[in-house]
């Protein structure tokens, strides 16, 4: 999934409003048990956004990457933070894991950059 990480994301907004069309049953199932695994329990969001960024990276999911970077950041964790989770990807995932770590680093910069005028 080629381009930027605010491209990734639309494309896979879309998609998605494809898919409920097409499958509601299944789209709105998923929807309910990601709102489910994400909301603040004895881990808070941003944990849980980390975790989600690491694994993304782990399994070479540009998609996931792009979502939960941006989820991330909103959460409030910071390029520190979000760069030892990647260090833990790295860690679990090996080599494909330092390749995809830089997708998370470009998602990071993309989404912490101040809007541009």
């Amino acid at each position: 999934m080629a381009g930027t990480n605010k491209e990734i994301l639309s494309r896979l907004t879309q998609g998605l409003v494809t898919m409920k069309k097409l499958n509601p049953k299944v789209t709105e199932t998923f929807s309910a048990l990601d709102k489910a695994a994400f909301e603040a329990g004895v881990l808070d969001a941003k944990t849980k956004e980390l975790i989600a960024v690491a694994i993304g990276v782990a399994i070479r999911c540009d998609g996931c990457i792009a979502v939960h970077t941006k989820h991330a950041v909103r959460a409030g964790a910071t390029v520190e933070e979000v760069t030892e989770a990647l260090g833990v990807a790295v860690a679990m995932g090996g080599g494909p894991s330092v390749v995809y770590s830089t997708r998370a680093l470009e998602a990071l910069v993309e989404f912490t950059a101040p809007p541009s005028s």
